[in-house]
């Protein structure tokens, strides 16, 4: 019996067991996530959800590698916990956010829906929702730039380059013992480093900022005063290597300033005058005059999350921070600001974006600031993407992203795209025509270039970007023709085919002209007429030294006086047409000739279809010499 007992307890006492080692991996991982100590919370509440479920731990996990950029863990821990219950509110914001940065914008809008059916003026959900109806165009000219990650050896992440002495100025990482890791992402504190280049993506090894500007924890994103003297940089609130917190634990944000001794290392740190141990101040961005001082804050007053705040050089110190307004600001993060002119590049989780950290592009015009535009791929993508940097040429420069999984520096240029006409010219639809002079004129700068078509037929012309040109093919029995080219428009690498069609020249040699129909009984031009009639005055005006006829024709119903005079008017109509669009007057005439010149057997009393009527329904154009027909209409 007392065998018996005893061993019934055990699983009694296992379950007190299991429930106290919960308790504390649970205590555990609330104390690291408090300390926003990310990978230690995640190891702790995983342990707790092997054995337990819990919302508020499965939550906080999911949250916990969200903030730590492990989107994929985070989806599948939101997604367990939705799969129980509803997510709601702000969780279900920060669920679809989830999904948007890995890349599955349609569930994520059923997210956002969700919180909308809830409230719905709630503008973060509003902003999320829009940016998923619209996410295919982020991708549209995603060729536009191409974009290689630097190899910086030295660091394991790196960030937020700008331009200094012969190479850039980095904030990065290194790989160190867990004992001395930041217990954030097991990294080392963030320090400023110096790299230069060897080749477009290759790097020398990084190298610690000289001076005494890196120090215990961590030392961020950097700028340089217009003359170089001076370094605004974000830093970690600390004194002595001991972080300074507020009541909640928290350690904000500051920026300081820093100055080039002579011997070249950066000395006499002095803090930002309106920084705060209740709030963070950095990523600081200078004017092009240094005049002007933008940072990211979140300061009282803004309108929510993180802003883009400014200050004026007033000549004694800063003026009081203004925040740039909702034009910029959301109730998201807005951060990492750079000034280029009067353009401001930022990062934002909010507006319309692809997911996470998006880079915007607004322009400042009278002290109002243009609503901000998307840089879309490949600038962009659904992870976080930051600090855009242009360089001296303006047409690239260097950006941050986290999109291979690390935040790195990545470098972009414009993907200039390389544009080529080619083509053949023929007299007949099946017959190659050799020898023809075929001129390719750019109209946006005046410069032509001719070349001769060889035994079969074809041509090709390099083109360049944004350009209007004129093709024009001349050959001494064909009539001269010319068509309209553009690059205008074009993003993308391509090759144009256009084909020249060139007509006899002989005198008294006529052909059909396609599409020109009349109503019945009628001579007016219709719109569908229109075209093919522009193309004969191109011709006319192409063929400047010959003169032209244009005859109309009709079947053989009705009487023959009456198709003659319709065919009259049918074919003064279209002269007139002619003229009225740019034809000289003096070479081309009109005749009707009725039903004089059939086609076919289809004469007065044959049976035919319709299709051998409108045979002989038809407009004709001739050469009929080289003089002008001066009164000869």
């Amino acid at each position: 019996m007392m065998t018996l007992l005893r061993n019934t307890s055990l699983p009694f006492v296992a379950a007190i067991l299991l429930s106290s080692c919960a308790s504390y991996n649970l205590q555990k991982a609330d104390q690291a996530y408090d300390l926003m100590q990310y990978p230690r919370a995640e190891r702790f509440y995983g342990k707790v959800l092997r054995h337990h479920e819990m919302r508020p731990a499965r939550l906080r996990l999911a949250d916990a590698c969200r903030r730590h950029s492990d989107l994929v863990s985070a989806e599948k821990h939101y997604a367990l916990a939705d799969a129980a219950h509803h997510i709601i509110g702000d969780t279900a914001l920060k669920y679809g956010e989830v999904l948007m940065g890995n890349g599955k914008p349609e569930v994520a809008a059923e997210l956002f829906l969700r919180v909308l059916h809830e409230t719905p003026e709630n503008g973060r959900a509003l902003d999320l929702y829009a940016s998923t109806q619209s996410y295919g165009s982020f991708f549209a000219d995603s060729g536009r730039f191409i974009v290689n990650r630097l190899n910086i050896p030295g660091i394991s992440t790196a960030f937020s380059a700008v331009p200094y002495r012969k190479g850039l100025l980095i904030a990065g990482e290194k790989k160190v013992a867990s004992l001395t890791a930041n217990p954030w992402n097991g990294m080392s504190f963030l320090d400023l480093y110096y790299s230069e280049k060897k080749t477009v993506v290759t790097w020398t090894e990084a190298q610690p900022l000289s001076g005494l500007v890196n120090g215990a924890f961590h030392e961020g994103p950097a700028v340089l005063s217009p003359d170089g003297r001076h370094l605004y940089f974000t830093r970690s609130n600390y004194v002595k290597r001991k972080l300074r917190k507020d009541e909640g634990n928290t350690s904000h944000l500051m920026l300081f300033r820093a100055t080039q001794d002579s011997t070249g290392r950066w000395t006499d740190l002095r803090a930002f005058a309106y920084n705060s141990e209740y709030w963070s101040t950095g990523h600081a961005a200078l004017s092009l005059d240094g005049k002007m001082l933008y940072f990211a804050s979140d300061r009282p007053g803004g309108l929510g999350g993180t802003d883009i705040w400014r200050c004026r050089d007033n000549g004694t110190g800063w003026s009081e921070p203004e925040n740039l307004g909702s034009t910029v600001n959301t109730a998201g993060n807005e951060l990492f600001p750079v000034i280029n002119g009067s353009s401001l590049y930022f990062s934002s989780t909010a507006h319309e974006n692809m997911g996470g950290l998006d880079i915007f592009e607004t322009h400042e015009q009278e002290g109002r600031w243009s609503d901000p535009m998307n840089m879309n791929a490949p600038i962009n993508t659904p992870h976080d993407d930051f600090s855009m940097v242009l360089d001296s040429t303006t047409e690239g420069g260097y950006l941050s992203s986290n999109r291979d999984s690390l935040d790195q520096v990545y470098v972009f240029w414009a993907n200039k795209p390389i544009f080529y006409v080619e083509g053949a010219v023929f007299d007949d639809p099946s017959m190659f025509l050799p020898n023809v002079s075929v001129t390719l004129t750019d109209l946006t700068h005046g410069d032509d270039v001719s070349s001769i078509t060889g035994p079969d037929g074809t041509f090709g012309f390099p083109l360049k970007p944004n350009t209007d040109y004129t093709l024009r093919a001349e050959h001494k029995d064909h009539l001269a023709t010319t068509v309209d080219l553009s690059t205008k428009g074009l993003v993308r690498s391509d090759t144009l085919h256009q084909d020249l069609h060139l007509k006899s020249a002989q005198v008294g040699e006529s052909f059909v002209l396609n599409n020109i129909y009349y109503d019945y009984d009628k001579w007016d031009i219709r719109p569908d007429a229109a075209e093919e009639l522009e193309r004969v005055v191109r011709l006319i005006n192409d063929n400047a030294h010959l003169s032209f006829e244009l005859s109309a024709h009709t079947d053989a119903r009705g009487g023959e006086l009456y198709n003659l005079v319709l065919s009259d008017a049918r074919a003064n109509s279209a002269v007139d047409f002619l003229i009225r669009h740019g034809a000289d007057p003096d070479r081309v005439r009109a005749k009707g000739f009725g039903e004089e010149k059939l086609v076919n057997h289809c004469d007065d009393g044959v049976p035919c279809d319709e299709e051998r009527h409108q045979q002989n329904r038809r407009t004709e154009f001739m050469v009929i010499g080289d003089k002008d027909l001066t009164n000869a209409r």
